[in-house]
This record gives C-alpha cells, sequence and structure tokens, in this order.
C-alpha cells in the first residue's frame, strides 16, 4: 500500500490507501501490544496492582466502551435491575451458606435461551428436606424451623418478588438431599422495562 501510495496521482485511490495503512498498522500496533503483555505475563515480570474491584462496574463499562461492537454483532444484553438482581443472588448464596452440608459442592449453572436466561443454584443439604417446595418462597416460612439460624424466613420470598418484579420467577424444587433453585430472567428491551 506504501509503493502504491508513492505512485497513486488518483486523490480518491490516494484517501482509500491511507486509511487501508491506518488500519492495518492499527490492528499491528494492537497486536504488538498483546505480544508484549503476554510476554510480559509468561516471564512473570508484569507488575500486578491489586485493588478492591467493582466487578460489575468494570463488565459495565467493558459494555458501553464496545457498545457499536456488540450491536454490530447482534448481541442481546440483559437489562435488569442490578441492586434485585443482586438481592436475589445474594439471598439464595445466603441461603445457602446456612443449610447446605459442610465440605460439599455448590453448583451455580447458566443457560442462555431464545427468550430467557435460566439460573441454578444447587447444593446438597445438611438437613432433611420435608418441607412444600410450594410454600418455601412464602413470607416468614423456613425449611428447617428447628434450627436457630438467624433470618427472618423472608429470604426467599424476597428472591422470589424480585424475580417476579422483572418478569422472571424463581422456583424451588428437591431431590433427595438435593436443593436446587432456579432463576427464571426474561430477555426484555429495555422499553419494557420502563413500561413497568
Amino acid at each position: 500500500y506504501i509503493d502504491l501510495l508513492k505512485n497513486e496521482k488518483d486523490e480518491e485511490k490516494r484517501k482509500e490507501y491511507t486509511e487501508v495503512l491506518e488500519r492495518k498498522s492499527l490492528r499491528l500496533k494492537a497486536l504488538i501490544e498483546d505480544l508484549f503483555e503476554m510476554s510480559k505475563a509468561a516471564s512473570k515480570t508484569i507488575q500486578m496492582n491489586y485493588m478492591k474491584v467493582d466487578l460489575v462496574g468494570l463488565i459495565r463499562q467493558a459494555e458501553l466502551e464496545n457498545e457499536e461492537k456488540i450491536r454490530e454483532a447482534h448481541l442481546e444484553v440483559l437489562w435488569l435491575d442490578s441492586e434485585k438482581t443482586y438481592r436475589i443472588f445474594e439471598n439464595l448464596i445466603v441461603n445457602i451458606t446456612k443449610y447446605a452440608m459442610p465440605h460439599t459442592r455448590v453448583y451455580i449453572e447458566m443457560n442462555e435461551r431464545p427468550d430467557d436466561v435460566q439460573i441454578f443454584m444447587k447444593n446438597v443439604s445438611a438437613g432433611e428436606l420435608n418441607f412444600n417446595t410450594e410454600e418455601i418462597t412464602d413470607r416468614f416460612v423456613r425449611g428447617d424451623s428447628s434450627r436457630n439460624t438467624e433470618g427472618s424466613g423472608l429470604g426467599l420470598a424476597i428472591a422470589k418478588s424480585f424475580a417476579q418484579l422483572q418478569h422472571g420467577n424463581l422456583n424451588i424444587t428437591t431431590e433427595a438431599d438435593l436443593f436446587k433453585a432456579e432463576i427464571i430472567l426474561p430477555k426484555l428491551e429495555m422499553s419494557e422495562k420502563k413500561e413497568d
């Protein structure tokens, strides 16, 4: 392209060649920077600056900075109330810490479907799961009333309410000693969210 540019008299073609050169040089610059970072990481000479990080904020920043690319790729980002959605996850995780059998694994699984996102949180229960799964998300209902864990009995009810406020749902199921919470959050347009 440099050789073509040197010999080209047509101003439009010169402009086109210059734009191609600029694109290619920016791509080469990015590639060199990536290789440099990878080389530093591999040789363990990279300087790490650890600090408390707002992961949601970082993801949101990356999303905003790449908004055009996301749009061009026809990708969908869920419109949710971050505070209420955080509370759903927090309440379910707190529930797991109270009632899961110690030294067992907790599974969190997420599936994207055409109209919604389905999230499962599963854990092995320390106690017998002999409650009514339909009623466990009602207010003041606790799965094990004999346990003296602190709590109001509102955690699952709040999580379900906040999921439903966002046109989703929270379903609880059990299988032997496996406790499973299913959160469904629909893919809605921003305009649909604002109508509420």
